[in-house]
């Protein structure tokens, strides 16, 4: 069942065999063990894709309930744990993840030895509910599901270019200014929410030249010297290669951190969420004002 459901939320079986780690090949054995033993056909495989048949969507939500309950047993054993063990996986935006959590997510580590940290960038189609994560950091508080939260901190956003960039093509004086520059904005029906569509609260009309789904991937361009974009305070703080455009211009936005109600007395989830929550509060003013670090 496990492995049936792993499919269902995944829609293939590549991507399902790699949430769970297991090989392909031993995923569709046990799915077919599992028809099988049902004397039902639960899912048509596509050569891009998995389709549940009837039968196989009459059977999830039961699976859901038979999930539920084991998931039940396991925190009330994780409840009666000192040691923490198991895996929990944090789905964060690039920008927070890569560029803030990642190079400080060693300490945990060190903290609780035994337990499995999994880092992974959010993707638009993100569901706590389907345990495609344990704990989720948001641009925004989580309105959808029966999700637990709290907010961890606002960040600051401005324009920024390269000095290479600046020395072959000027400053921009006016936010009009732009319109006669290289821009560099993010792909706009891969945002993963409407808040991260930064480029029209700087300049309506926005025209990117370039447009790259990655907060560090248009970091790294716009160092190269592609154009102007906007970055994240806390990301550029302390890179001398880059300088600031109308610095006067900022936006802001919140960092929420969440998690899915029924993995609330969860003992590793807790500790994990209070560990991210805490390196915020150790570095507040890095994203409120990071020129003042």
């Amino acid at each position: 069942m496990k492995y049936f459901l792993a499919v269902a939320r995944a829609g293939q079986m590549l991507g399902a065999a790699k949430r769970i780690g297991v090989s392909q090949a031993t995923l569709s054995r046990r799915i077919t063990a599992l028809e099988t033993s049902l004397n039902q056909k639960l899912l048509i495989r596509r050569t891009h894709g998995c389709e549940m048949t009837e039968a196989g969507r009459a059977l999830l939500p039961e699976f859901e309930q038979i999930e539920a309950a084991f998931l039940k047993v396991q925190m009330q054993q994780d409840k009666t744990e000192t040691r923490l063990t198991g895996t929990v996986r944090i789905g964060a935006p690039d920008g927070f993840g890569i560029s803030f959590l990642a190079p400080r997510i060693g300490e945990l580590s060190r903290q609780h030895p035994d337990l499995h940290i999994q880092l992974v960038p959010i993707q638009r189609s993100f569901s706590l509910s389907q345990r495609e994560a344990d704990i989720a950091i948001l641009v925004g508080r989580p309105v959808k599901g029966r999700l637990t939260g709290k907010k961890l901190t606002d960040y600051t956003l401005g324009l920024y270019a390269s000095k290479d960039y600046i020395r072959r093509f000027g400053t921009p004086q006016q936010l009009k200014d732009l319109n006669d520059h290289s821009l560099l904005g993010y792909v706009d029906d891969l945002n993963a929410t409407p808040s991260l569509n930064y480029v029209q609260d700087f300049l309506q009309g926005w025209r990117s030249t370039i447009e790259i789904a990655s907060s560090v991937g248009q970091l790294e361009a716009i160092r190269a010297g592609a154009g102007i974009g906007i970055l994240h305070d806390f990301m550029v703080y302390g890179m001398n290669d880059l300088l600031p455009i109308l610095a006067a211009k900022k936006i802001t936005r919140p960092y929420w951190i969440a998690w899915h109600s029924s993995q609330s007395d969860v003992l590793r989830i807790k500790t994990v969420a209070n560990f991210i929550a805490a390196l915020v509060k150790q570095n507040r003013a890095l994203f409120s004002h990071p020129d003042e670090q």
